[in-house]
């Protein structure tokens, strides 16, 4: 019984014309499939518009906050006189501690409102879904405090600037959520994380962003 020879169909020719062989090619050691990487990108423009006149409410809301406790040796004497009017036959104590009330618990108002703002632009910031009402109930509230600042203030005191600055506070607080519900910001906190694939700066990283 003879045996054949194996087949060498299978077997690529690496011998160039002049008999000698040629040297396979190297396998790169690179590829396109680079892992998914975390990356530092800068938010869109409208999220900072937005981030910019959020920080700018409430900085004038804090500084609403330092004006009020300023002026409120002679806005609880204003509150106290609106009082005895309504009652002209409670005594001094009683009428001046119902000013005091009304006007501390505007204050602290006022002080939540402030507060709320900043863990709302921190949640924001760091795309927290529900950020956006926070957003807005601190904004809903500020409504509620400016309408009793224009109420229990009078032209020409001293806590006169007060509603103003309020209003402005207010102003900025809806420039920066009309902002933060524009398409770009909504893609922004809807992707959550930033991801690119690749060293930074290459076109695959690029492409992925």
């Amino acid at each position: 019984m003879s045996i054949e020879p194996a087949s060498t169909d299978r077997v690529p020719d690496l011998r160039t014309a002049s008999g000698t062989r040629e040297r396979p090619e190297r396998p790169t050691l690179t590829s396109a499939n680079h892992a998914p990487v975390v990356a530092r990108v800068p938010p869109p423009f409208a999220v900072r518009l937005s981030q910019l006149a959020w920080v700018l409410s409430i900085a004038a809301g804090a500084f609403g906050v330092v004006y009020a406790f300023i002026v409120r040796t002679g806005q609880v004497e204003l509150l106290t006189e609106r009082v005895r009017a309504l009652a002209t036959d409670r005594p001094d104590e009683v009428l001046t501690s119902a000013a005091e009330i009304v006007y501390w618990s505007l204050f602290g108002a006022l002080v939540v409102v402030v507060l709320v703002q900043i863990v709302s632009g921190v949640s924001f910031s760091g795309r927290r879904p529900g950020a956006r009402w926070w957003m807005l109930g601190a904004l809903l509230l500020l409504a509620v405090v400016l309408g009793f600042g224009f109420e229990l203030t009078e032209p020409g005191t001293e806590a006169a600037p007060l509603p103003l600055v309020i209003a402005l506070q207010g102003a900025l607080g809806v420039v920066a959520l009309l902002l933060a519900v524009l398409p770009p910001a909504i893609r922004w906190t809807a992707r959550g994380v930033d991801i690119r694939r690749g060293p930074a700066g290459s076109a695959a990283a690029n492409g992925d962003l």
